[in-house]
């Protein structure tokens, strides 16, 4: 697809949440385009969660587009645990962005998403069009309805309002500024982090254990004057033991990663080229009603959740041993998405997963 460019380099984007894993990858991605004009708000400058504030946000600054990236995310034990917080907050973020967007003229809307939106036992691929054709996957299900009521949003007032908003759905992303924290990152920087401290304490190396803990502090413990023991106990709640670790799960889940600064590449080309016209005129060519115009983004490809283990352990030069906790649970068994719209509309992905891991593993080591 050739670039329509949509927005200008002289526009006013408002990136929310530029400081996560997704929105900081955006904006980079945007700087190095050429777009000077893009800005960020932390969440003490900026509550999102407060209509009152967003409002104001957007009077006074009248963003020309904005990419919502802001929202409440963790893994599977995080989304078990805090469903309320999951379904509430995400819908808070999102009514009060899309809202304030459109009452104060915002022409161009990105809306990110997650794979997570789909029936459980959706057909693989995944196309667009299996979005809500049957039940969801329980553990994530108050997530899942937040981020189908953001998409249904976009779409309800492209078509009465006649605005520009387009979202997107990637898939399961890892990169620069990625969330280890033991009890809520998602499972491939989790496993990066639990074969890396696993390794540190089977080769006794307290010193690395500790300056790792300063850097990503873990409850319970003091990474200064907690005693080894100590610490090792509290690492073993997480199933992470001297050259042993023992992951949830039966690890027979197939899973499907994006890289995260491929995830920003295509996510700024649909903003700048992708309309939601052209997706709604696709349809009605196709012969079929204007709806789940949203776009999946991943790679198309995918592996077991122990495959991925294998991945990470060589990575990070991991000498010890991998088990399974099979009373844990593992999620949707199987939700590889389909590119083929994504592919249309002229992208796909660059970085495969070994280097990806490989890229992630050195950059935590750097940030320590």
């Amino acid at each position: 697809m050739a670039d329509k460019q949509l927005i200008d380099k002289s526009a006013k984007i408002y990136v929310a949440g530029h400081r996560g894993l997704v929105g900081s990858a955006i904006m980079a991605n945007l700087r190095a385009r050429g777009f000077e004009n893009v800005i960020g708000r932390t969440h003490a400058e900026l509550d999102l969660l407060d209509p009152v504030a967003t409002e104001e946000f957007f009077r006074h600054e009248r963003p020309d587009a904005v990419v919502l990236a802001a929202a409440h995310v963790g893994g599977i034990m995080a989304n078990s645990r805090d469903r309320a917080d999951f379904i509430y907050q995400n819908l808070q973020i999102q009514q009060n962005v899309i809202g304030a967007a459109y009452r104060n003229g915002c022409r161009r809307l990105l809306f990110l998403g997650s794979t997570c939106i789909y029936p459980r036992e959706a057909p693989q691929p995944i196309p667009e069009d299996a979005l809500l054709t049957s039940p969801l996957e329980y553990t994530n299900e108050p997530y899942a309805i937040a981020k189908i009521a953001g998409l249904k949003m976009c779409e309800a007032f492209n078509m009465q309002y006649g605005t520009d908003y387009v979202a997107v759905m990637p898939t399961n992303l890892y990169g620069p500024n990625d969330n280890f924290h033991l009890e809520d990152s998602h499972v491939l920087p989790a496993m990066i982090r639990k074969l890396h401290l696993s390794k540190l304490l089977g080769h006794k190396d307290m010193e690395a254990v500790r300056a790792d803990l300063r850097r990503r502090p873990v409850s319970g413990v003091d990474a200064d004057t907690s005693s080894d023991d100590e610490i090792e106990r509290r690492l073993a709640d997480f199933g992470i033991y001297p050259g042993r670790v023992l992951l949830w799960g039966s690890g027979r889940p197939l899973r499907e990663f994006l890289w995260s600064e491929d995830m920003a590449d295509a996510c700024v080309h649909v903003l700048l080229n992708v309309s939601f016209a052209d997706i709604g005129a696709d349809l009605k060519a196709a012969g079929l009603p204007v709806r789940n115009t949203h776009i999946n983004i991943g790679t198309g490809r995918e592996l077991s959740i122990a495959e991925l283990a294998a991945l990470i352990a060589d990575a990070t030069a991991f000498d010890g041993t991998i088990e399974w906790d099979a009373s844990k649970p593992d999620g949707t068994m199987r939700k590889l998405c389909s590119v083929d719209r994504l592919h249309s509309l002229g992208w796909t992905h660059s970085v495969e997963l070994p280097d990806g891991i490989k890229r992630l593993y050195d950059w935590y080591l750097s940030s320590i």
